[in-house]
């Protein structure tokens, strides 16, 4: 992460043509930040965020059982279905509306599989946490949340929300209709990406077109919306 070092708002337009890949059987991962053998010193976090990546999963692949510690894995289902399942005995098959979240403790051993008949498309982000704990894992089905056509805190450590993080930071979600408008939260940094459609990303006298794919980093913004300019679900993430 570049230093912000001035008062200015600043909007870093990452474009989803120019993630970095990787691919495996049936799998092709898309990294925002440096990951695997993709590795970019100038580019390992921003903020507690450390990995973005917008996976797809063809039928019966998948990530076969393997180790995690110190990480909050946070994720969202854009289509199909993906089977979670962990050493700690957390077990959930997870689809479109639902939030998961593996709290990876000391270390714990996780996999995941498309559980749909189609492709099975996912956004996982690994955030750092400042609290220790043992390994857990927890869901939750905020779809009539997100018919509010506002952004909804689904995961954070800092806010009421129906996961918990161990990080003082808040994972919000929108589901805009073409046409509307949504605002989101303040806070120092903010990282917004976009799963599927456009919008307009507004913040304070900056605006930049984003479509299915594409994430802006904002530092020290304070007045962020966005306008959809086709049906969009947009993530974000508010950290101090």
């Amino acid at each position: 992460m570049q230093e912000h070092t001035d008062d200015r708002p600043s909007i870093e337009l990452r474009r989803g043509a120019d993630r970095l890949e990787s691919h495996a059987d049936g799998i092709v991962s898309r990294h925002s930040f440096a990951f695997g053998p993709h590795y970019d010193p100038m580019n390992t976090r921003f903020g507690a965020l450390v990995t973005h990546n917008d996976d797809v999963l063809a039928p019966g692949a998948g990530f076969p059982e393997h180790p995690h510690r110190d990480v909050e894995i946070v994720t969202w289902v854009v289509s199909g279905a993906l089977q979670h399942a962990d050493s700690s005995g957390g077990s959930a098959i997870v689809r479109p509306g639902m939030v998961g979240r593996l709290s990876t403790g000391a270390g714990v051993r996780h996999s995941e599989s498309n559980a749909s008949s189609g492709e099975t498309r996912y956004v996982q982000m690994w955030i750092l946490p400042d609290a220790d704990g043992s390994p857990s894992y927890e869901t939750a089905d905020v779809s009539a949340a997100l018919e509010s056509g506002a952004f909804v805190a689904v995961a954070s450590g800092s806010q009421p929300a129906p996961v918990t993080l161990r990080r003082n930071a808040t994972f919000l979600v929108a589901r805009l209709p073409a046409g509307s408008s949504a605002a989101i939260p303040a806070a120092p940094l903010l990282h917004v990406s976009v799963a599927r459609g456009g919008v307009t990303l507004l913040a304070d006298l900056e605006q930049v077109q984003m479509l299915s794919g594409d994430a802006a980093r904002l530092a020290g913004a304070t007045d962020v919306r966005v306008d959809a300019t086709a049906d969009a679900e947009v993530l974000a993430w508010a950290m101090g």
